[in-house]
């Protein structure tokens, strides 16, 4: 599959302007690999929108069609195209890249709408836990403890008091006939994640794909692989799918690498203590169990 999807054609051209050490345009360009050319995308405003896919950045170019619908009704919009190509009888991708923070909150109620409808399209979320339009500020996808420009550390402060919000949990509880998450890190089984979502005919695919940003988690930009890669070796971002019900996990490592290694090369975490690294490692234990019962029992 890593040879087949090398010799894949991009149907992302070279030219997007995106930050240095940003996986978000590798994270698109092997979903769209995987997807091939029928398909039709939507990039609602976030990351992947301000950094130039069609037009905005000087070289970048797409060969499939793309749009830029507002995010708080992608979902819905989405669906109508979807509906538009079934009636005249074409089996087209439609596919949503959203993310930037804004996935979890302001486009949820129109994703979940669409869940609860059925509606068959794929929705592909980048979750790079901020909003970056102007400074890194706090989502529902910020994890607690972080440093942020709307939750700042100081004065008896430790950043976000809020836990994460977990989003692939919710879109699984939806029961939609396919929910995954994935990483740039493992660029196989993100394939096969793209290509099994794609294969739906009966309802909504969600992928929930963590990128930590370098600018706004503050990490060099030469880490950035490392970063996803330890996100999911220290399960802060498991990999899992949920296949008509039933939970599977993609790793199942009997020990994790330690948290610290993956938030100790973050500025937004430089400020946590021990006692706070082992509250957070507890949530990260605690959803652990939950998933290994959960797959376990085959079933939601």
């Amino acid at each position: 599959m890593a040879v087949d999807i090398m010799q894949r054609e991009d149907m992302i051209s070279p030219g997007i302007s995106a930050c240095v050490g940003c996986n978000v345009e590798l994270t698109l360009r092997l979903c769209m690999r995987a997807l091939g050319p029928r398909s039709v995308l939507a990039i609602p405003p976030g990351c992947m929108g301000g950094v130039g896919v069609v037009g905005w950045g000087r070289t970048t170019g797409t060969k499939v069609p793309v749009f830029f619908p507002l995010l708080d009704n992608t979902a819905s919009m989405l669906a109508g195209i979807k509906l538009q190509y079934e009636r005249e009888g074409r089996d087209i991708n439609v596919v949503a890249f959203a993310g930037d923070g804004a996935t979890v909150d302001a486009g949820m109620q129109a994703l979940s709408g669409a869940a609860e409808r059925g509606d068959n399209i794929l929705y592909i979320c980048y979750d790079n836990e901020g909003y970056m339009n102007t400074g890194f500020q706090r989502s529902g996808s910020t994890s607690r403890g972080s440093w942020t420009s709307t939750t700042p550390v100081g004065g008896g402060s430790k950043g976000k008091t809020q836990h994460k919000k977990d989003f692939p949990m919710i879109m699984a509880m939806h029961g939609v006939p396919y929910m995954a998450t994935a990483s740039p890190a493992y660029p196989v089984d993100l394939v096969r994640k793209v290509r099994r979502a794609a294969e739906v005919r009966d309802g909504l695919a969600y992928i929930h794909i963590l990128n930590p940003c370098p600018n706004g988690w503050g990490f060099p930009a030469d880490h950035s692989i490392e970063a996803c890669r330890l996100s999911v070796e220290t399960r802060f971002h498991p990999l899992y799918e949920v296949i008509d019900g039933r939970f599977c996990l993609s790793r199942s490592d009997r020990e994790p690498r330690p948290l610290a290694e993956y938030v100790g090369m973050m500025k937004k975490y430089r400020h946590l203590d021990d006692e706070d690294l082992q509250e957070l490692q507890g949530v990260l234990d605690r959803r652990w169990r939950r998933l290994e019962a959960l797959a376990a029992s085959d079933s939601v």
